[in-house]
C-alpha cells in the first residue's frame, strides 16, 4: 500500500486499525497464549499494545507504546497469567498515540472490573462523547474505545448481567465495532450489526480463543471453529458457551479492504482466502488492461500476491523487484519532503539485477496520495527498467472511511482532484490501470458476506448525515 500514514504530513485524524485476541483456558498461562496471538497480528497495529488477565478474579494489565516483542518480556507475562486474558495491536494517526490510548482500556467501577479491547471507529463519537460529559463521565482518553467501555460500565448498572449490559450498550452505538469484553468472571466477544470488522472464535483443547483474524489462532496452535455475526454476543463462563442473536439484522457489509491491504494473506475471513483474494485481483487486472512487459514486480508486502495473480493470467514472468527493509515500522514519520523521499529509500530498494533493461508492470494494492507511488517508480527507473507500467488492485479512493480506516479526506485523495490519465502522469508510470468497481465485486467469489465499499463509491451502509 501506498503508506501514507508514515510518508505524509501528520494531520490524519483518529482513525485507526487494531487487532484484537482472547482466550479462556482453565489451565492458565492465558498471557503468553495472548502474547503468541498478538505477535501473529502485528501488522495490524505497530505503535502500542497491550494484555489485560485474571487470576482468581483479580485484573491485572500492561500495555505500553511499541511493538509487542518490544513492551513484554518474560517476568512480565508471568505476572498476567491467569485462566482470561484479552490483548490489543494499536495502530492510530499522530497525536492519538499517547500511552494512555493503549488497550485494554481497564476500569474499576461499582460491579467489579472490566477490560475491554476494541477493533473499529464509531461514527457519532462527538455526541455521545458530550452527551455521558453532561452526565459527568471524565475521560482519560481520546479513544472512542473509552466511550464504549462507560457505555457497557453504565449499562451494567441497571443490567442483570455483563452480557446483557454488552448488548444493551452496543444496541445504540452506529459505527464499527468488533470488542472482546472481560470481566472476573466472564469473556464476551461482540461484532457489531453492520459486521463492519472481522472477529473468529476457535479452540485449542479446552481453551476458546477469540481474535481478528484467523492466521492468530493458527499462529497458536489452535482450530478455527466460527466466525461471529453480525450483530452477535458470545458469552463464555465456565468453559461454556452462549449465544445472544437479539441484535442481528442479518445484514453483512465487511470492509472490502480487509482483502485487498489489511489482512495477512494467510488469514480466512468469512470463508474466503485473503491469498487467493488478491491473487485473484491480479488476475482481473491483468485482463483488464494488459500490456507488453518483461517482468511483473509487486510492491510489499500486500502487492505481492496481486502481482502473481497478474503475472499468472499475463504469462509474464513474475520476480522480486523489491527489497524492503524489515526493521523500518509504520512510526516512521519524517518532517519534510525531502526526508519523505529519503524515507522511501530506507523503507525500499528496487533490485537492479532483476529490472535492469527490462518494461516492468509494478503492482500495488492503492494509491493515496500519489506522492510515493511516483517515489517507488522512479527506485525502478533509476535501477535500469526501460518502462514502468502501473496496476493497482483496487479502485481508485474517492471518499473518506468512517470506520477504522485511516483514509484522508477527499482534500488529500488524488483521484479526487485529478483523471487516471492525470495521476499517471503525476506518478511517470508508462501506463496505469485500476481494478473497476466491477471487478471488485469478483474478488472474493467465496466470501459469505457483503461488503462495504464506501471508500471507492462515497455510498455506506450507514447514513453519514
Amino acid at each position: 500500500m501506498e503508506e501514507w500514514m508514515e510518508l505524509e504530513e501528520p494531520d490524519r485524524g483518529l482513525h485507526e486499525e487494531c487487532g484484537i485476541f482472547g482466550v479462556c483456558d482453565p489451565a492458565g498461562n492465558c498471557a503468553q497464549t495472548t502474547y503468541y496471538g498478538l505477535y501473529a497480528l502485528q501488522h495490524r497495529g505497530q505503535e502500542a499494545c497491550g494484555i489485560a488477565a485474571i487470576n482468581d478474579r483479580e485484573q491485572s494489565f500492561y500495555k505500553d507504546v511499541g511493538l509487542v516483542s518490544e513492551v513484554f518480556d518474560k517476568e512480565t507475562l508471568q505476572r498476567l497469567n491467569g485462566t482470561m486474558a484479552v490483548g490489543h495491536v494499536r495502530y492510530a494517526t499522530t497525536g492519538a498515540g499517547e500511552r494512555e490510548n493503549a488497550q485494554p482500556l481497564t476500569i474499576k467501577y461499582a460491579k467489579g472490573t472490566l477490560a475491554v479491547v476494541h477493533n473499529g471507529n464509531l461514527v457519532d463519537v462527538d455526541a455521545l462523547r458530550q452527551d455521558f460529559e453532561y452526565k459527568g463521565a471524565i475521560f482519560h482518553t481520546t479513544s472512542d474505545s473509552e466511550l464504549i467501555a462507560y457505555a457497557i460500565a453504565q449499562a451494567r448498572l441497571h443490567c442483570g448481567s455483563v452480557e446483557q449490559a454488552v448488548c444493551r450498550a452496543t444496541s445504540g452505538l452506529r459505527g464499527a465495532f468488533s470488542l472482546l469484553v472481560m470481566s472476573p468472571q466472564k469473556m464476551i466477544a461482540c461484532r457489531d450489526p453492520w459486521g463492519f470488522r472481522p472477529l473468529c472464535m476457535g479452540r485449542k483443547g479446552e481453551a476458546i480463543l477469540f481474535t481478528s483474524e484467523s492466521c492468530a489462532i493458527e499462529a497458536v496452535g489452535g482450530r478455527v471453529e466460527r466466525e461471529l455475526e453480525p450483530g452477535e454476543v458470545v458469552v463464555v463462563q465456565d468453559g461454556q458457551i452462549r449465544s445472544i442473536r437479539d441484535n442481528c439484522r442479518g445484514l453483512s457489509h465487511m470492509c472490502i479492504f480487509e482483502y485487498i491491504y489489511f489482512a495477512r494473506p494467510d488469514s480466512v475471513i468469512a470463508g474466503q482466502s485473503v491469498h487467493r483474494a488478491r491473487v485473484n485481483a491480479g488476475r482481473l487486472l491483468a485482463r483488464q488492461h494488459p500490456v507488453e512487459a518483461d517482468l511483473v514486480v509487486g510492491v510489499p508486502d500486500s502487492g505481492l500476491d496481486a502481482a502473481r495473480g497478474y503475472a499468472l493470467e499475463s504469462g509474464i514472468p513474475n520476480g522480486m523487484g523489491f527489497v524492503k527493509n524489515r526493521y523500518v515500522g509504520r512510526t516512521f514519520i519524517t518532517p519534510d519532503q525531502q526526508s519523505r523521499e529519503q524515507a522511501v529509500r530506507i523503507k525500499l530498494s528496487a533490485l537492479a539485477s532483476e529490472v535492469a533493461g527490462k518494461r516492468v508492470v509494478m503492482v500495488d494494492d492503492s494509491i493515496v496520495r500519489g506522492t510515493t507511488c511516483r517515489q517507488i517508480i522512479n527506485l525502478l527507473r533509476e535501477a535500469g527498467a526501460t518502462q514502468v507500467h502501473m496496476r493497482v488492485s483496487s479502485p481508485p479512493f474517492i471518499s473518506p472511511c468512517y470506520f477504522g480506516t485511516d483514509i484522508p479526506n477527499k482534500e488529500k485523495l488524488i483521484a479526487c482532484h485529478n483523471t487516471v490519465e492525470e495521476i499517471r502522469q503525476l506518478a511517470g508510470a508508462d501506463s496505469l490501470d485500476y481494478l473497476t468497481l466491477e471487478n471488485l465485486h469478483k474478488l472474493a467469489p467465496d466470501a459469505r458476506c457483503g461488503f462495504c465499499e464506501g471508500c471507492f463509491t462515497g455510498k455506506y451502509p450507514i447514513d453519514m448525515d
